[in-house]
C-alpha cells in the first residue's frame, strides 16, 4: 500500500481540482460593480455618433416643405439639395450622425445633435423651420438600434431591434432567452459614457422583480449585454479540463505503475 500512496496522493489533489470553479470564465469576475437604483423612466435614446435618423418635415403647404425633406428637395433646385451628399448608401430622408456630432440638414446647414433626446432634437428642428414654414412638424425615428448579447444566451451576437423603446428582458428575448446555465443574478450591462469618454460596466440582478425600477432597464444603442455563466458550469468547464488531464497523465502513471510493478517481481 505504501508503494502507491503518492499515486493516490496526485490522483486526490487532481480530484480537488476538478471540483474548484473555473474563475477566468467570467469577464470582470474581479471587480465591484455599484449600481444606483432609482425610479425607472424611459427619457428616450440619447444620439449617438453613427446613428441613422429618419427625418420628415410636414406642413400645410406641400410645396413650401419641400427644400425640408432629403426625398423631395431635389424637385426644387435649392441649394440645399448638396446636403443629400453627405447620406449616400442610406435611404432618402435619413441622415447619418458625423463623427462631430452633427447632421448636415438641407437649407438649415449643420445641426449638432450628439447627446439629445429625439424629443430635443425636434423641438429644435422645429424652432428652426419657424422661420420658413407655418407650424412646421418633425418627425424623427432611429434606423439602426444595434446592441449586442454575449453569453449564456441562446444566439449570442449583435441584434437589431425594431423597436425603441427596449428593456433588457426583450433584449434578452431578442437573443433568445438566457440558457439554463446562466447566472441571472449578475448580467453585465456594458455601456459607453459620453460624459467619461468610457465605457461603463453595470452588474443588473434580474432576478429581483426591482429591476424594473434600475434606470439601466431600458437600453440604449450599442449597448452590449453579458450573461455569465452560473457556479455549477463554472465547475463543469473545470471538470472537463481536469477530465484532460485525467487521460493525459494517468496513461503517464499507469505506464510507471506497470513498470515499477514488473521491477517489484523481478
Amino acid at each position: 500500500m505504501k508503494k502507491y500512496f503518492p499515486v493516490f496522493i496526485i490522483l486526490t489533489l487532481f480530484s480537488f481540482q476538478a471540483c474548484k470553479p473555473k474563475q477566468n470564465i467570467v469577464y470582470m469576475s474581479n471587480n465591484n460593480f455599484e449600481q444606483e437604483v432609482s425610479q425607472a423612466k424611459y427619457l428616450g435614446l440619447h444620439i449617438q455618433e453613427g446613428d441613422q435618423l429618419k427625418i420628415l418635415v410636414s406642413a400645410f403647404d406641400e410645396i413650401a416643405v419641400r427644400p425640408f425633406n432629403l426625398s423631395t428637395m431635389s424637385k426644387t433646385g435649392t441649394p440645399g439639395e448638396q446636403a443629400s451628399g453627405s447620406n449616400t448608401g442610406i435611404t432618402p430622408s435619413e441622415y447619418i450622425v458625423n463623427s462631430d456630432g452633427s447632421i448636415l440638414f438641407p437649407v438649415l446647414g449643420s445641426i449638432y445633435c450628439k447627446g439629445m433626446t429625439k424629443k430635443q432634437l425636434q423641438e429644435d428642428l422645429e424652432s428652426r423651420l419657424k422661420r420658413y414654414l407655418t407650424d412646421p412638424l418633425v418627425t424623427i425615428t432611429l434606423s439602426n438600434f444595434n446592441f449586442s448579447v454575449l453569453g449564456e444566451v441562446k444566439s449570442p451576437g449583435q441584434k437589431t431591434s425594431t423597436t425603441e423603446k427596449l428593456n433588457v428582458f426583450q433584449a434578452l428575448a431578442l437573443a433568445g432567452d438566457a440558457t439554463y446555465d446562466a447566472n441571472k443574478t449578475n448580467v453585465k450591462l456594458i455601456r459607453y459614457s459620453e460624459e467619461n469618454h468610457k465605457d461603463t460596466v453595470i452588474s443588473l440582478d434580474l432576478s429581483e422583480a426591482s429591476i424594473v425600477n434600475s434606470p439601466y432597464y431600458y437600453l440604449q444603442q450599442n449597448d452590449i449585454l453579458y450573461v455569465e455563466p452560473d457556479r455549477n458550469k463554472q465547475v463543469m468547464v473545470n471538470t472537463d479540463s481536469a477530465t484532460d488531464k485525467w487521460i493525459k497523465y494517468g496513461g503517464v502513471g499507469l505506464g510507471l505503475l506497470t513498470l515499477i510493478l514488473t521491477l517489484t517481481r523481478k
